[in-house]
């Protein structure tokens, strides 16, 4: 027998998503013809007025606030005909180096939805869909949605946590950041630690490119360099530091990738590894966060890494006693949580 205010309580919360689902386009116009920004930047406008400032059309203009305002993304005051964002939106919206920017998010949102053609199939057939076969989108929208975080607290509080790495690496240490992408994270460590050498390393070859298109940008490129390699095969045997920036989970040979770090290391060197946060029970996770997390794993990480030869598909919440017992595996005697964020744990593997 059907409970009707359970019902109804459930069409709310399914209106509430396709709210979301429905608005997915507008937020990326929003940010890609910069009317975020206009209204960060000059406050409370009419629909006239941000149709100048923005040179689109005022009838689009009208429309697109409309929505933002039924969205609760803007404020509106119906006796001056003004609609305004927020500071607090602004942070998540139009602030590009505030830690909450989800653009990225967003954008990551819309390349799920290019590729389902390619996923559904592998429903069927328990293949994988490997990273270069998805959406070319996909490689900038994921580098803008972590660099936030890594702009924000690599090197204020997730660098700082680990045992001697700060002090090492203001001195001149040799670093390895494995599956670097398009190297936000290589470079935010190189400018902050001139003195130390960093290597990027990525299997996808235009992520490589762009990443050094990157550090030619910010000025990084005398301590910084970035080669194409597989996890389990970049070289060196006296590295002080290796980092896997969310992407362990991905490899579809954890282990095979966590042996070739050990050897890799000095033996008083350190394995930094930033994954998701997780619980290690699937309840632990029924929240907003695993949901957003299950989502990408689904259509992103689990694809990519059965696409691997081992496919071991530990997935974007492996939580932190599945990732820690493939790390101890590989001989590491030491692994624990050095810190964490609502999206992110911090291990460290001596």
């Amino acid at each position: 027998m059907v409970d009707e205010t359970r019902l109804n309580e459930f069409v709310g919360k399914v209106l509430s998503d396709l709210g979301g689902a429905f608005s997915l386009p507008l937020v990326r116009i929003g940010e890609r013809l910069g009317i975020y920004r206009i209204l960060h930047e000059k406050g409370a406008m009419t629909s006239g007025e941000l149709a100048d400032a923005a040179s689109i059309a005022e009838r689009y203009a009208r429309e697109w606030l409309s929505n933002q305002a039924a969205s609760g993304y803007l404020d509106y005051e119906a006796s001056t005909g003004k609609f305004a964002l927020p500071p607090e939106q602004a942070m998540v919206l139009a602030v590009p180096d505030s830690p909450v920017y989800l653009q990225g998010a967003f954008e990551i949102a819309q390349v799920m939805l290019e590729n389902q053609t390619k996923v559904e199939p592998a429903f069927r057939t328990g293949q994988g869909v490997s990273w270069g076969d998805q959406s070319q989108c996909l490689f900038c929208a994921v580098g803008r949605f972590f660099r936030p975080a890594y702009h924000n607290m690599l090197t204020q509080s997730w660098l700082p946590a680990l045992d001697g790495v700060v002090e090492k690496l203001e001195k001149g240490a040799r670093v390895a950041d494995v599956g670097c992408g398009h190297g936000f994270s290589t470079i935010i460590m190189a400018k902050a630690f001139p003195n130390s050498m960093f290597v990027g390393y990525d299997f996808h070859p235009a992520s490589v490119e762009q990443a050094r298109v990157h550090a030619e940008q910010d000025g990084v490129a005398a301590n910084t360099s970035f080669e194409v390699a597989l996890s389990k095969e970049f070289p060196g045997n006296d590295l002080d530091l290796v980092t896997f920036f969310d992407c362990l989970h991905d490899m579809g040979d954890p282990l095979g990738a966590a042996q070739h770090v050990r050897q890799s290391l000095k033996p008083d060197g350190t394995w930094m590894i930033v994954e998701p946060m997780a619980g290690d029970r699937l309840e632990d996770n029924l929240n907003p966060v695993g949901r957003l997390s299950y989502a990408a794993s689904t259509m992103i990480c689990v694809p990519t890494s059965l696409a691997q030869p081992g496919g071991a598909a530990l997935g974007a919440q492996a939580g932190f006693h599945r990732l820690s017992s493939t790390i101890k595996a590989a001989g590491f005697g030491q692994v624990r949580k050095a810190t964490e964020t609502p999206f992110n744990m911090i291990l460290e593997a001596r």
